[in-house]
C-alpha cells in the first residue's frame, strides 16, 4: 500500500473510483458523475489536501478536504470526502487516508473536520466513529436519489489546532 499526494494524473482514476459511487450506491446524493477534468481541476485547488491509495500501482481510494462552509466564522472547519473501492475497504486504506487528512488539517491550523453521510451508509458511520468522530446531527430526508429519502448524518471531530 502506497500513500502519496495526488497528482493530476490520478484524475481518470479518481473519477472512476468516484463515478462507481455515484452510480451504484445511496453512498452520496450526487446523481451527476464527474469528468477526469473535473478531478483534474480539484486535485490543482486542493493540492496538498488531496491524497491517494495505491495498492499494486492500482488506485484503491482517495481522500481530500476542503471548506466545510463559506465566510470567515467556518475558517477552521473542514469537510472531508474518502472514497475507497470495495476490495480496498477493511485493509487499512481508509485509517491511513483518513489520518493523513486529519493529520494535514489539524498542520493547516483547523480546528473541526465534519463528515456528512448518508444513512444509506452505516459502515461509513461505523468507520468514523472508530476514528474518533461524534454524531452530532441528523437531518431527516434531506437527500433523495433512486425515488428514496434519505437522511443526512453529521459527523465531527475535534482536531485540536486552536
Amino acid at each position: 500500500m502506497t500513500l502519496r499526494a495526488a497528482e493530476r494524473s490520478d484524475a481518470a482514476a479518481v473519477a472512476g473510483l468516484w463515478n462507481g459511487m455515484i452510480r451504484d450506491s445511496l453512498a452520496t446524493f450526487t446523481t451527476e458523475e464527474k469528468s477526469a477534468d473535473d478531478i483534474a481541476a480539484l486535485i490543482d485547488a486542493r493540492a496538498g489536501v488531496f491524497w491517494v491509495a495505491e495498492v499494486a500501482g492500482q488506485l484503491a481510494g482517495f481522500v481530500t478536504f476542503g471548506s466545510f462552509r463559506g465566510g470567515p466564522g467556518y475558517a477552521a472547519t473542514v469537510e472531508h470526502s474518502i472514497v475507497l473501492s470495495g476490495a480496498a475497504q477493511g485493509q487499512g486504506l481508509g485509517r491511513g487516508l483518513m489520518t493523513r487528512a486529519m493529520d494535514g488539517a489539524a498542520a493547516q491550523g483547523h480546528h473541526v473536520m465534519v463528515a456528512a453521510i448518508s444513512s444509506a451508509n452505516p459502515g461509513a458511520v461505523a468507520f468514523h466513529e472508530k476514528l474518533g468522530f461524534a454524531q452530532v446531527g441528523r437531518m431527516p430526508e434531506v437527500g433523495r436519489k433512486r425515488d428514496q429519502w434519505l437522511d443526512l448524518i453529521l459527523m465531527q471531530k475535534i482536531l485540536g489546532a486552536p
